[in-house]
């Protein structure tokens, strides 16, 4: 998994394998979002919207709305409430002013109170209103800037330029140049002054600001609320826990292909059997209250193995194993004896190996050592011409079974070959003279005599095995009988 892409059925798998888990992270995330709900106070949010009369552009009302949160507006409103503990410094903070449609700057007070937000909301907007006008009415009582004074330099100026025009010569004398030159700096200064004059109206309109009506009383509190602090752990922890499995289940490196495993053995790959698939399989062996903890939230379990397969008929999967001891026979000389290494706690590995034993029937004569992987230990070498390492797919990392394959070198063991168990599910077994829907007859009858076959061919097995003599028929009921398996 850690080379392919992360997919649905991965995270849906993952949901399914670990949902006690995800559900107590759930809890756990909502008290913890409660309890930071109880470590900040509710606040409460009220707004007045004050109107700006006239035409303005919109960095302009933005200018404004910094006026309106501004040191100057924000110290008035301070003194103004005489709140106990409460400076202009820390005003500022609850205090926000945006610029909304239609010339309106809407004006937000936020408080642990209704009342307390109500309040504080509509002394900003008065304070800024006063303000506002305070400026507009200092910057109309300038001289140079007075509309009385910008009508008289106005009237001054056309009856020059009309003295001018009567006395300017039409040729092309001197002064008669200069004089056209000064009309035409008169009319410019004109055009100024007149442009002076009517945006000393607009501003003398604009500074006429009214706040519509006081800011209602906040019924609900400001965000985030507890129910958005309790969702909102819950949620944060999921995702935790989510990402945090994926994360996982990228870094890891257990080898999982079958030609991956026997490559870091050093063998080769003598097939793949199948295992009837059973949850404690795959549980973690141990006691304990750990263990008990690990058990109650379903982590004992693997979550990134992949689902079982759909499973064949019990007569393929007997080939499967026959198929495995006829290569044994194969690469090994008579007397063929072999010993079995399973990892120890790979339940299906060591199902896997008890049947192969079953199969072989003797020849070759195997003998089951579960090996523990954190040290791994193999019996000396006595009567056995080599080691068939027997494990499931993704269980194991490259470590554990390079030290598995060292143990087995030190105890003199050659590793002869590797055979992976995987789990299928099972299925009910049908009726003999049913065959199954939508399958012709014939079929049917086929698939019959194929199991019919495959029977007679294990009668046939038996029967030469016990040809061979009591002593390899109760060799294989002693390793069997005796624990091996």
């Amino acid at each position: 998994m850690s080379d392919d892409t992360i997919r649905l059925v991965t995270i849906g798998r993952m949901l399914r394998r670990r949902r006690r888990l995800l559900a107590v992270l759930v809890v756990v995330g909502a008290l913890v979002g409660y309890g930071v709900s109880l470590l900040f106070p509710p606040r409460y949010t009220a707004s007045a919207s004050v109107l700006l009369p006239g035409q303005w552009e919109e960095r302009e009302l933005l200018t404004q709305a910094e006026v309106a949160t501004s040191s100057a507006v924000v110290d008035r409103a301070a003194a103004a409430l005489r709140l106990p503990g409460v400076d202009g410094r820390e005003l500022r903070d609850r205090v926000s002013a945006k610029a909304a449609d239609g010339n309106i700057i809407k004006i937000s007070g936020t408080d642990e109170s209704p009342e307390r937000a109500q309040r504080l909301s509509d002394q900003v907007a008065q304070q800024f209103v006063a303000y506002a006008a305070r400026i507009a009415g200092g910057g109309a009582g300038t001289g140079a800037t007075a509309p009385e004074t910008l009508r008289e330099q106005v009237a001054e100026t056309n009856r020059r330029i009309s003295e001018l025009a009567a006395s300017a010569d039409p040729g092309q004398t001197v002064e008669s140049v200069q004089a056209r030159t000064e009309l035409e700096q008169l009319r410019t200064a004109l055009q100024e002054a007149v442009q002076k004059l009517d945006e000393t109206e607009s501003a003398n309109h604009r500074a006429g600001m009214v706040v519509m009506g006081p800011a209602a009383r906040p019924t609900g509190e400001a965000p985030p609320t507890r129910v958005q602090l309790v969702g909102g752990g819950a949620l944060l922890f999921l995702v935790l826990a989510v990402v945090g499995h994926l994360a996982a289940a990228r870094v890891d490196r257990r080898p999982r292909g079958e030609a991956e495993i026997a490559a870091v053995l050093g063998s080769a790959l003598l097939g793949t059997v199948d295992v009837a698939h059973e949850r404690a399989a795959h549980r973690v062996k141990a006691r304990g209250a750990r263990a008990r903890t690990r058990r109650i939230l379903g982590t004992d379990t693997r979550w990134d193995l992949p689902d079982p397969r759909t499973p064949g008929t019990e007569a393929d999967a007997g080939v499967r194993y026959r198929r495995v001891c006829a290569r044994l026979r194969d690469r090994q000389p008579a007397p063929r004896r072999l010993l079995v290494v399973v990892p120890d706690g790979d339940e299906t590995a060591r199902r896997a190996a008890g049947r192969l034993v079953t199969e072989a029937q003797g020849d070759p004569l195997l003998r089951v050592a579960p090996v523990s992987v954190s040290r791994p230990m193999v019996p000396d070498r006595d009567t056995e011409s080599g080691a068939l390492v027997v494990l499931s797919a993704g269980s194991w990392t490259a470590e554990e079974l390079t030290g598995i394959g060292e143990a087995c070198a030190d105890g003199g063991h050659e590793v002869v070959g590797v055979v992976v168990a995987g789990t299928v599910r099972t299925r009910p077994a049908r009726s003999a003279g049913r065959p199954p829907a939508g399958r012709p007859a014939a079929d049917a009858n086929a698939a019959d005599a194929d199991a019919a076959n495959a029977d007679t061919d294990g009668d046939a097995d038996a029967a030469d095995a016990k040809a061979a003599g009591p002593t390899t028929a109760d060799a294989v009921r002693g390793r069997v009988t005796g624990g091996s398996v």
